[in-house]
């Protein structure tokens, strides 16, 4: 099921590499429904960001009240008072040109009509009266594959690449640490753990596509690499756009390693994740296999642990049921996991959660120390699950303490 509407980009917001945030503007003629009933509720971007609902009828002709066959005669409606509303948008710039104030728009609201986790935009598809120029095709990696959208990129590990001798020799990642995280919110508080205790640490994001397909959709990686804390990012599988392209999680990490030069890398899904209340219907659950492959390669698996004392949601309380599955039950290799060293109640939870843990992998007891001040220090707002930094500090704190263990690793 795919929902769209049509509209004008009335202004733009914001940009940031690979992407434009617009605000667009729809026109809607609400009629009432068979039956004389009222107008039809106003759904989808009309009724706000993440509203219900759907495309609202075709405009047509209402038949007036009688029986025709009488006698009586079919009239036209009075005109419905056309009202403009206005949603937020966001065009990828690769994908369909640049976006200006009074172009056309063809706007994608499924996700958004549905109230799922877009972010609160729509998605332009095209910009009709304005076509972007055909760029010239460089490689032969096609992603996004057999959608109207696929668009083809220059995998580092292609055999048109100028990195294709070097990923097709290398033979293992020369023990560089690896920390897995099941959700790209992780990504910065990862870094910030890392960077405390080495400063100028040589990071790489790979990213899965368990969430976002675009990297542009991500302003947090943007943020981070004009910050200097990121060294570039590494699309693997049917994501796109990162500095490297790769195939697999295991050519992005090679390519983080041997073309980008990282001394670690974070593996984690773009923004956003599918979930559906079960232990296996998760996309972060690739975390588990991102540790087969780090360890397959000679990496040193780091697998940071989900922890919330904010959720309320039972199952993501303490260590997410989600680590628990994907480092317990998916991750057929050894990794370290970091257990932060929490306190009180919340903190002995923690580490009872996480010992279960204990018979497939080495469990590492981290000190905060100095790790909040290195959140609260980082150029991007925090946020998981839609709460901050000061709503589930536990959260993050997890995070950064996996990204202390890869430093001490580093320094070891």
């Amino acid at each position: 099921m795919i929902r769209w509407r049509a509209g004008r980009v009335a202004a733009v917001r914001r940009a940031w590499p690979g992407a434009v945030e617009v605000d667009a503007e729809l026109d809607d003629r609400p009629e009432a429904p068979p039956g004389g009933a009222g107008p039809v509720p106003e759904q989808g971007c009309g009724a706000g960001i993440g509203g219900a609902g759907g495309a609202p009828p075709e405009p047509g002709r209402q038949e007036a009240e009688g029986d025709p066959a009488a006698g009586a005669v079919a009239a036209p409606a009075e005109p419905a008072e056309r009202r403009v509303r206005v949603c937020r948008a966001l065009a990828y710039t690769d994908l369909v040109g640049t976006p200006a104030p009074g172009d056309r728009v063809l706007l994608n609201t499924t996700a958004l009509d549905l109230g799922l986790g877009t972010g609160g935009y729509a998605m332009v598809a095209a910009l009709p009266d304005r076509l972007p120029d055909d760029a010239p095709v460089r490689g032969h990696l096609v992603k996004a594959r057999y959608t109207p959208l696929q668009t083809t990129v220059l995998g580092a590990d292609g055999q048109d690449s100028p990195h294709h001798s070097v990923l097709r020799d290398a033979e293992g990642l020369d023990g560089m640490p690896v920390v897995t995280a099941d959700l790209h919110s992780a990504l910065p508080a990862v870094l910030a753990g890392a960077d405390a205790d080495r400063p100028g640490v040589r990071a790489a994001y790979v990213m899965l596509d368990g969430g976002a397909l675009p990297a542009a959709f991500s302003r947090t990686a943007a943020a981070l690499r004009e910050a200097g804390l990121l060294a570039g990012v590494v699309t693997t599988g049917q994501a796109f756009g990162g500095d490297l392209e790769a195939v697999t999680v295991h050519s992005g990490l090679l390519a983080a390693r041997h073309v980008l030069g990282a001394e670690l890398a974070v593996v984690a899904q773009g923004p956003g994740n599918l979930g559906t209340g079960t232990p296996w219907g998760f996309s972060g659950v690739a975390a588990g296999e991102a540790v087969n492959a780090a360890s397959v390669l000679g990496g040193r698996p780091v697998a940071a642990l989900r922890v919330s004392d904010a959720d309320p949601r039972e199952r993501h309380r303490g260590v997410s049921h989600h680590s628990l599955t994907a480092y317990g039950k998916v991750a057929l290799a050894r990794a370290d996991v970091p257990v932060p060293a929490l306190r009180g109640s919340f903190g002995a939870r923690v580490a009872r959660d996480a010992a279960l843990l204990a018979e497939r992998h080495r469990l590492v007891h981290v000190d905060l120390d100095g790790l909040e001040d290195a959140l609260y220090a980082l150029p991007v707002r925090l946020s998981s699950m839609g709460r901050s930094l000061e709503e589930d500090t536990a959260c993050f704190l997890s995070a950064a303490a996996a990204g202390r263990h890869a430093a001490a690793l580093l320094n070891a």
